[in-house]
């Protein structure tokens, strides 16, 4: 007997959401989960007609985190093939050329929390809150630090992985953990009206934008120079960069290629 899928998703023309879809639950990121959400995020990684992945959940909470029934009495290759795992969805993430936005409309902790720092933009609900609480029960997140910590920086991301206590939306919001707050009757046309912003972009452009980012973020900054100056100068040359400043000299609308 297979179980029935925790993920689900849609695709409607440029944008594709991925959906937790066990509430009852509190949307775990148990291991069959993450490998839902890996086999998701590789078939998108193909779909050039895809530029927006919307992540988002079922019910009051965003995700609780990693199922914790699956971190009792196991082996130390149990639990390693666990958070090997997360990192690798998390990674997958981030690898994607599509842009993946966070709709949150409840509370992230623990992985959901990660979730939702590794997630290149985040919306959320005024009544969300974030958490890193595995300090309380005996388990730090030493891998949800690797988001949040780079997200938020050090002593903030130390306050809330020492404390374990919750971050209001509005404050996660000035931390720069996520993007914006909006009233949970907002959130969905919100995370829409940035996806539809974003998808009118050209694919290749955003494509080398993302890795760019990422490439360069953590560089000192004459290496990151040195790095995005070459990077820029390969996308000028790109049929896409020579059809969109044309069309803006021309004050037309660029027809993308994707070249």
């Amino acid at each position: 007997m297979t179980s029935s899928p925790t993920v689900s998703l849609e695709k409607t023309g440029p944008i594709a959401t991925l959906k937790l879809s066990n509430p009852s639950r509190r949307n775990p990121l148990s291991f069959g989960t993450m490998g839902e959400i890996i086999d998701h995020l590789r078939t998108l990684e193909k779909n050039s007609g895809v530029q927006v992945v919307i992540v988002k959940a079922e019910g009051p909470v965003f995700s609780a985190g990693h199922d914790l029934s699956e971190i009792v009495d196991r082996t130390l290759n149990d639990e390693r093939r666990l958070f090997e795992r997360c990192t690798e969805m998390m990674n997958w993430i981030q690898q994607i050329p599509q842009t993946v936005i966070a709709a949150v409309q409840g509370p992230a902790l623990a992985a959901g929390c990660q979730l939702v720092a590794t997630c290149d933009l985040a919306v959320a609900t005024e009544s969300s809150y974030f958490a890193t609480p595995g300090v309380k029960i005996g388990l730090f997140c030493s891998t949800p630090m690797v988001a949040v910590s780079r997200a938020i920086g050090r002593k903030r991301a130390l306050q809330m992985l020492l404390t374990g206590e919750e971050v209001s939306a509005h404050k996660a919001a000035d931390w720069g953990l996520i993007n914006e707050v909006v009233s949970v009757d907002k959130l969905d046309s919100r995370v829409n009206e940035i996806a539809q912003s974003i998808a009118q972009a050209s694919p290749l452009t955003l494509q080398i934008g993302k890795q760019a980012f990422y490439d360069q973020v953590d560089l000192p900054q004459a290496e990151a120079y040195e790095k995005m100056s070459e990077v820029m100068a390969l996308n000028a040359m790109k049929c896409d960069a020579q059809e969109g400043v044309t069309a803006f000299l021309e004050k037309r609308t660029p027809q993308w290629t994707g070249t």
